[in-house]
């Protein structure tokens, strides 16, 4: 029995942390909801603005929570061997991008206040995060799921989508420089940062949710038994 509950802890873990990244994602849409956050807009307005209005605790408990459990789920697998190294980087770097956000948050261009080093710090650890995540999802994806190849699929495809939704920012970029025009302008900043911040959990829930142990793994234990 204790040997059943061990093997168990693992997929506990991933389940708690799929879990929290539904609550994650939940308060910040609750932020939608609730004055005074429910007047900004969701399509110009990033979510980082979140944390400059008086529920700016809300918005950090929510990318904390992420924060660790990706910690956790991505250390679950990296434990059971299902995690290369270099995915394994990719995820920390994610999840230490999320706690510079909220340790530095976004500079307030309304009033100009937030100190410049630390809105550069929040600039660059979004990119970092916004990045890393989807990279480490492509390159974990055949370690993780080597014989579900639906599984597998969903997890390249999310992440794929994920630097879809990050290409639309970059040609943004590149347009405005060309045009000299402001960039967060030309697009919907809002709702593709938004699309892709919620692509990216989903693709990072489905690389932690649990496989189910299949029937031959368990065959020498029952041999023995036997």
């Amino acid at each position: 029995m204790t040997a059943v509950a061990e093997d168990r802890r693992p997929a506990l873990l991933s389940i708690a942390g799929i879990a929290a990244f539904a609550i994650g994602a939940a308060l910040v849409l609750l932020l939608q909801l609730v004055p005074p956050t429910d007047e900004i807009s969701v399509t110009s307005r990033t979510i980082s603005e979140y944390g400059l209005s008086d529920n700016k605790w809300v918005f950090d408990l929510a990318v904390v929570l992420v924060a660790v459990s990706s910690a956790v789920t991505l250390a679950v697998l990296r434990l059971q061997r299902r995690l290369p190294v270099v995915s394994a980087v990719f995820g920390a770097l994610w999840t230490i991008g999320l706690l510079v956000i909220v340790a530095f948050p976004k500079t307030n261009w309304a009033t100009a206040t937030g100190g410049a080093a630390g809105g550069t710090l929040h600039r660059v650890a979004s990119v970092v995060a916004f990045v890393c995540l989807p990279l480490a999802i492509l390159l974990a994806a055949r370690t993780t799921f080597p014989h579900s190849p639906r599984r597998r699929f969903a997890a390249r495809l999310l992440a794929a989508l994920s630097l879809g939704w990050l290409a639309i920012i970059v040609g943004a970029v590149v347009v405005a420089a060309v045009n000299d025009e402001r960039w967060w302008l030309l697009i919907p900043l809002g709702l593709v940062e938004r699309g892709m911040a919620l692509t990216e959990l989903i693709a990072l829930a489905v690389l932690a949710a649990p496989v189910r142990r299949t029937k031959t793994a368990l065959e020498p234990a029952g041999t023995q038994a036997a």
